[in-house]
């Protein structure tokens, strides 16, 4: 709702003082960014130079001081850029809160905080407790909950802002209503090539999301286009400022591909935060399974099904299942008491170790630790009771347990043994095995098998800085995962978010995201997203009908643009080139998606030399989105103002294949053609 023209003036009168203020504070610190610098150097330059004058304790204080100093100058510098950052558009919007004392408060929200000189509050960090009114209330009563406890009071006035280069564009008054005005012309907008903030438009059901502190862990399923992942990236900015010392270097996002990590690149930067540490889950694998060359990654994973190039299917399903996992614990928990020593054996002249006193460490005295972990202890043991403790003596006698116990640290032939064993459902021959066990690359599904035998057997990576575990696209992770990354990050809590419906991979169904809870320590919370802020409502009705959802609820307004079916094509070039050509002139980004990576190929093979397109595959880390071919299960994540969806009559989807079909849709938010 449009504001009269005294409070149009009255909002130019209090950019203009904002203006001003900002620029004062950007000189002051800028000057003493640059003096800190300063400081530094020569604080350093006395050190080296006087170094040899100082005791041992007094180095460590001078030390300490220093790093005190450095990270003073180090915050100072990162609100100097969170500043300069808002120079042009320093806030989005205010509030009018009374509250029950008859006090009111007038509170501009910006992406940083600003005080005055008397160190008031100009423009407030929209993570402030008391912005979380401007995203779940309408006008009326409402209430927030701050450290000092839960306020109570009035919400007089929500109001939104369109600045551009620090000139008034418009002001707008606004309840929650999803159809504001602001929101539909975000909306509105064209993708780009990188995911953006949005602070302005954060609606109620992502705020209870992003603002969730009572919780340690959080399930979200969230519908295509609910904004998951910008969820997600908002509240690990919300993380960074409420809990103390707290840093990006601390949370790790596991992305769905490199693609989509690239993607997402620019959001925490662009809400003043750095990024985080990023990775996909069979990249991490990796450093782990030094035994393989790398760890196949998920998108190749799903390739070999959907591209009809995976032999036994049943098997990787079972590799898949939950009921492996049960049969890998019976099998371990097997293999673990058959292991013993089978002889006495002399280390030096005097010393016999018997191997009754060997067996009784090994299943007894250290029976709580993993296997190997029991042979490191044994060993440091024995060299502490006959050498000191000697490091050379604990190889020694590692050397020997070896030489004389019916086991040894052979992790591809205790996995080759599982799938000889009783305990395997699947009966395989030794062929079979060895094809899938020796390669420089581990398949994708063995490698969770691996990780889970290796990690059960010699302990698992212990990951203890990273206090904060995001996963994406959760829905494609199957049980074993989540149960090796929970023996990863122990002292983690968890933001996990996926779509049921979106569910790519083909060995693995949830019913409900709800049935992960069990697996997490601490207060879990199953929240659900069911609004979509993507596509077109005409595209939605069409995605419905793919998988007969009824729950997804459409918040664009209607555009009049149907789905346009394309059906026996006679000159499918020709027809490709004028579609891509009309929607090229119409929208920024566009993507033309295939089925499997093979047909992406084929495609761009056809029309490449006509037109300027881009070719996207599973191990791609960067691209355009203005035009580009790209496989659906690659498309995960991302969005494009048009789509066109193509398979050839010889390579259709198949009714189990119809998630997939499902993502590839819903990556349209204006207008989607079909080819079939």
């Amino acid at each position: 709702m449009a504001i009269s023209e005294v409070e149009y003036k009255k909002e130019k009168r209090i950019l203009s003082k904002v203006h001003k203020l900002l620029g004062n504070r950007l000189e002051e610190l800028g000057k003493d960014v640059i003096k800190d610098e300063d400081n530094l150097k020569e604080f350093k330059k006395m050190m080296w130079e006087n170094a040899n004058d100082f005791d041992e304790g007094e180095a460590q204080q001078v030390m300490y001081a220093t790093a005190l100093e450095a990270d003073k100058a180090y915050k100072k510098q990162q609100y100097f850029k969170k500043l300069n950052g808002i120079k042009n558009k320093p806030y989005f919007a205010s509030i009018v809160f009374k509250d029950d004392e008859g006090e009111i408060f007038n509170i501009y929200m910006s992406l940083t905080y600003l005080k005055d000189d008397d160190t008031n509050n100009i423009l407030y960090d929209w993570r402030s407790p008391i912005c979380s009114l401007f995203y779940d209330y309408e006008t009326g009563p409402c209430s927030y909950k701050a450290p000092g406890g839960v306020y109570t009071g009035e919400l007089k006035r929500k109001r939104q802002y369109k600045i551009e280069n620090n000139k008034l564009i418009g002001v707008f008054d606004n309840s929650l209503n999803i159809d504001d005005e602001v929101l539909q012309e975000v909306l509105s907008q064209e993708s780009s090539d990188k995911m953006k903030h949005v602070v302005n438009t954060i609606q109620q059901e992502q705020n209870k999301v992003i603002r969730n502190l009572e919780d340690n862990n959080i399930i979200v399923q969230g519908i295509a286009g609910s904004g998951k992942t910008t969820v997600a990236l908002h509240r690990i900015a919300f993380l960074l400022y409420q809990i103390k010392n707290l840093s990006s270097n601390d949370i790790l996002i596991f992305s769905p591909n490199n693609i989509f990590t690239e993607y997402i690149s620019e959001v925490l930067p662009s809400l003043g935060e750095d990024n985080t540490l990023q990775t996909t889950f069979a990249d991490y694998l990796s450093s782990f399974l030094d035994e393989y060359k790398e760890v196949e990654n998920f998108t190749d994973f799903v390739s070999r099904y959907y591209s009809y190039s995976e032999t036994d299917t049943e098997l990787v399903k079972y590799k898949q299942s939950d009921q492996i996992i049960d049969d890998l614990d019976a099998f371990l928990a097997d293999y673990t008491s058959k292991c013993k020593f089978t002889s006495d054996f002399k280390e030096g002249e005097k010393n016999l170790i018997l191997k009754s006193e060997l067996n009784q460490m090994l299943h007894e005295r250290y029976e709580k630790l993993p296997l190997f972990e029991r042979l490191e202890e044994m060993a440091e043991k024995l060299s502490s009771n006959y050498y000191k403790g000697s490091s050379k003596k604990v190889n020694t006698f590692l050397k020997l347990f070896n030489k004389n116990s019916n086991f040894e640290k052979d992790y591809k032939k205790i996995f080759k043994d599982f799938f000889l064993s009783e305990y395997c459902r699947i009966k395989i021959t030794e062929k079979q095995i060895e094809s899938f066990i020796n390669k420089d690359i581990i398949n994708y599904e063995d490698a969770l098998i691996y990780t889970y035998i290796k990690g059960n057997l010699e302990g698992f990576l212990y990951e203890g800085r990273v206090k904060q575990v995001i996963i994406d696209e959760a829905q494609d992770y199957n049980r074993l995962q989540y149960i090796i990354i929970n023996n990863i990050f122990k002292k983690a809590d968890f933001t996990i978010l996926g779509d049921i419906n979106q569910n790519i991979n083909p060995y693995y169904q949830y019913k409900s995201l709800e049935s992960l809870k069990d697996l997490f320590k601490g207060d879990t919370i199953y929240l659900e997203l069911l609004k979509t802020y993507r596509s077109s409502p005409e595209i939605i009705d069409y995605t419905n009908k793919i998988l007969n959802l009824k729950h997804v609820n459409a918040i664009r307004k209607n555009t009049n643009k149907p789905v346009v079916i394309r059906k026996g094509i006679e000159n499918l070039k020709e027809r490709l080139l004028e579609d891509i050509n009309t929607l090229k002139q119409n929208y920024k980004s566009m993507a033309l998606i295939t089925k499997d990576a093979k047909e992406a190929e084929k495609i761009y093979n056809l029309i490449k030399d006509n037109i300027d397109i881009s070719l996207v595959g599973a191990n791609s880390k960067k691209f355009q989105k203005d035009l580009v071919i790209i496989p659906a299960y690659v498309s995960k994540g991302l969005e494009f103002d048009s789509v066109i969806i193509y398979n050839d009559r010889n390579n259709s989807y198949k009714k189990n294949e119809r998630n997939l079909l499902y993502v590839a849709c819903t990556r349209a938010q204006h207008e989607l053609y079909i080819y079939n």
